[in-house]
């Protein structure tokens, strides 16, 4: 683990737990661990990645610190870790993942590595879309590019040819997991339903 490691946000009440979980984690990410919704509020900042939340806590609950870091537009990922089965309310939360207590350290591990993989993929279709389209538009408006201009349009290439490279790598590690098949099966039968 190194300083600029993803920093994952532990809210649990059950302190045993919590100490447990960031155990688990601390040899690929940094960690905070909190024992409240309000502490947790707190420890919230841009540099956390990944929040794995419980949803019963005392006096400010893991679905009220939900709602609270959605609406304050923090750009991370949660999973709620948690006794509580799901149920139709979970529809309209806004969570990325749902784990029932209790979980293993291969499933607490793979959902934080799962979670971080999709964000850099979302992040990474961005970025491969910008980039295609600016070749795209060189290639139709700028036929004749000078020598100097080859460079950077070289560059670009390069750049488009990378970052395919590490998206492929990353649909392949989502590929790999659960949550792909769970994604694929959940669309099929959908589809078989209509």
């Amino acid at each position: 683990m190194t300083d600029d490691s993803p920093l994952v946000l532990v809210v649990e009440d059950e302190r045993d737990l919590a100490e447990l979980y960031t155990t688990w984690l601390a040899e690929s990410y940094r960690t905070r661990a909190v024992n409240d919704g309000y502490t947790a509020l707190d420890e919230l900042d841009d540099e956390v990645r990944v929040v794995l939340l419980d949803r019963r806590m005392p006096d400010f609950s893991g679905d009220e610190v939900l709602d609270a870091i959605r609406d304050r537009g923090l750009d991370c990922r949660v999973t709620m870790v948690t006794a509580v089965e799901p149920d139709i309310d979970v529809i309209d939360m806004g969570f990325d993942d749902y784990l029932v207590k209790p979980v293993s350290r291969e499933e607490l591990t793979g959902t934080v590595s799962n979670l971080l993989a999709r964000d850099a993929y979302d992040e990474g279709v961005r970025r491969l879309f910008s980039l295609a389209s600016k070749k795209a538009l060189l290639e139709s408006e700028s036929p004749n590019l000078t020598p100097e201009d080859s460079e950077k349009y070289q560059q670009l290439l390069d750049d488009i040819e990378e970052l395919r490279g590490d998206l492929d790598d990353t649909l392949a590690q989502l590929g790999e997991s659960d949550d792909l098949k769970r994604i694929y099966q959940d669309i099929g039968r959908d589809a078989d339903e209509e």
